[in-house]
């Protein structure tokens, strides 16, 4: 018995000894010392909280999260009252997103707080309130987070954060000025940066992107920050900007398959289609199940004219997404890119079937119906397309010219003249209305359409014939006769600019092959042909610079300068 008592004091004793001696390891910092002493207190009294917390707490610190926590659990088991325990659980549960946890250490805290006389810290008001805004309680949230920067109103951290809270409940009056005041404060945060600008978008201010940008020039190395910033600007329109910086984002984080897709779809926005191509690959062969990236790869290998390329990518974005619109649309365009108009046609049926309402899908079709020559098939879709979108341009004008393929120039003249009303700048519209009014012998609208499409198109000699025809109709000889000659010497320089496009051509395989003196000669006979033509002036200069003649090859830039700044 006598020994039996004399045993837990013996391991109070040397738990007290090992403790202190765990703190001191702390104090100067030697972690594995202070975690192996603690561990000894909580094996020598395994139901005394202290040692529980403590252990805890250096295991935590030396980035072993999970048994952190479950120390930590056992302390707040152990003893509820243990402040210090409650508070590292709390944090610990806050930081790892489990604010359902949290926020009954958080509660039980400051009620204790309150009944003590004392406050929270800040630090604990501010994961408590970030722990309530996880929770969706946003107006307690804002009273914490509130009392936090009462506190130290020159902390810009905390200004952003409560510029965020008011940012959720779309107080954007309040959360501009809590990410102004915090960038006053601090110019270089530049989360704060990041966030003004998702306010202004909100606020439909033109200053968004300048703050994004500055955002992600304020971080040049936080490859998180920059892709968001940089995706915003491209959300914003503004791809010429966003560009640049989701590069960097690809640079700083080379396996990112997000910052290689956002790239990449601005590259395809800004023409730059085989760079998207290839970043693209790269995000379809990481994820073979993203269907995303897979329409856009698709599209991108069409918009570059590889469209048997795209037929896989996108058959597998719809074995993935049956019923996705795009996909069943993109491969309908690929199969027309290859002429496979049948396939296309039952990509189209296919889509509308999930978006029957769908205009462009409508129009697609009875284009495709057009493309086979199946003018009964192809009205019906077109006039459906014109009447779910009737302010549209491209359905009533692809009808005009299907009802004249099939001599209804009464429709079509309608036609013609609702898209040329919606869509005015388009001057080979305004010639085959022209033509149109001439086949049904009204002709002063014939003549007023042509003169319209002269003046858009005045290089076009087919509206000069017509208008000519028209003209003899209306007994004006004299003017018939003007158009004629005016048709006539178009299409003469069209033919010499045909013949000095085959001149310049043949010189230029002549100088590939190290024939100079031929080549001269062709450049120069196709100049014969039209001595305007840039590209032959361009190409003879070249040639004559290898045959050591550079002040004539001189003349020649600048005559090629002078014809390229005239009006065409």
């Amino acid at each position: 018995m006598h020994a039996a008592a004399q045993a837990p004091s013996a391991n109070l004793k040397q738990a007290d000894t090992d403790y202190r001696e765990g703190l001191a390891a702390l104090n100067r910092g030697d972690l594995p010392d202070a975690e192996a002493k603690f561990t000894a207190v909580t094996r020598l009294t395994p139901t005394i909280a202290q040692g529980h917390s403590a252990l805890g707490a250096v295991l935590l610190r030396e980035g072993r999260r999970e048994e952190g926590t479950r120390e930590l659990e056992r302390a707040v088991q152990l003893k509820p009252g243990d402040t210090e325990a409650q508070t590292s659980l709390a944090l610990v549960y806050a930081q790892n997103g489990q604010s359902a946890k949290a926020l009954p250490l958080f509660t039980s805290m400051e009620t204790a707080a309150k009944t003590q006389g004392r406050a929270l810290t800040t630090s604990v008001l501010l994961e408590y309130a970030k722990a309530l805004a996880a929770a969706g309680r946003l107006s307690a949230a804002l009273t914490r987070m509130n009392e936090a920067v009462t506190r130290e109103p020159q902390n810009a951290e905390m200004r952003d954060e409560l510029g965020s809270l008011y940012a959720q409940q779309r107080d954007w009056t309040h959360a501009e000025r809590e990410f102004t005041d915090a960038i006053r404060l601090k110019d270089h945060l530049a989360i704060a940066h990041l966030h003004l600008g998702y306010v202004y978008q909100a606020e439909q201010n033109p200053r968004a992107v300048d703050e994004w940008t500055r955002a992600a020039d304020l971080t040049p190395t936080d490859a998180t920050l920059v892709l968001m910033a940089g995706k915003a600007i491209a959300e914003a329109g503004q791809d010429d900007r966003a560009a640049p910086v989701l590069e960097r984002a690809v640079a700083l984080a080379p396996k990112s398959t997000d910052a290689k897709y956002q790239y990449a779809l601005v590259l395809q926005r800004v023409n730059r289609v085989q760079e998207a191509i290839e970043l693209l690959r790269q995000v379809v062969d990481a994820e073979p199940k993203n269907a995303d990236a897979l329409i856009n790869l698709g599209m991108a290998l069409s918009q570059a004219h590889e469209a048997k390329d795209a037929l896989p990518f996108l058959q597998q974005a719809i074995a993935l997404r049956p019923d996705d619109v795009t996909a069943h649309q993109d491969l309908a365009a690929a199969y027309i890119q290859i002429n496979q108009i049948g396939d296309a046609v039952e990509q189209l049926k296919a889509a509308l079937k999930s978006s029957p309402d769908a205009p462009q899908l409508h129009y697609d079709l009875g284009v495709a119906y057009k493309l086979e020559d199946d003018a009964a098939d192809a009205i019906p879709e077109l006039e459906a397309a014109e009447k779910l979108n009737p302010s549209g341009y491209e359905p009533p004008y692809a009808l005009g010219l299907l009802y004249m393929q099939v001599a209804r120039y009464a429709e079509a003249a309608q036609q013609l003249g609702i898209s040329l009303k919606l869509h005015p700048e388009n001057g080979e519209g305004w010639a085959t209305l022209g033509s149109v009014y001439n086949k049904l012998d009204r002709l002063p609208d014939a003549a007023a359409a042509l003169h319209e499409a002269i003046r858009q198109r005045p290089a076009e000699a087919d509206s000069h014939l017509i208008l000519a025809t028209v003209l003899i109709k209306q007994n004006q000889p004299v003017e018939a006769a003007q158009e004629r000659k005016v048709a006539a010497d178009l299409m003469r320089a069209h033919m010499n600019l045909q013949r000095a496009e085959v001149a310049t051509n043949s010189g230029k395989s002549l100088l590939a092959s190290g024939k100079l003196d031929d080549a001269v000669a062709q450049f120069r006979e196709a100049l014969t042909f039209d001595p305007t033509y840039t590209e032959a002036h361009e190409e003879l200069a070249k040639a004559l610079d290898r045959e050591g003649k550079t002040a004539e090859a001189a003349s020649e830039r600048a005559l090629a300068k002078l014809h390229s700044s005239l009006p065409q």
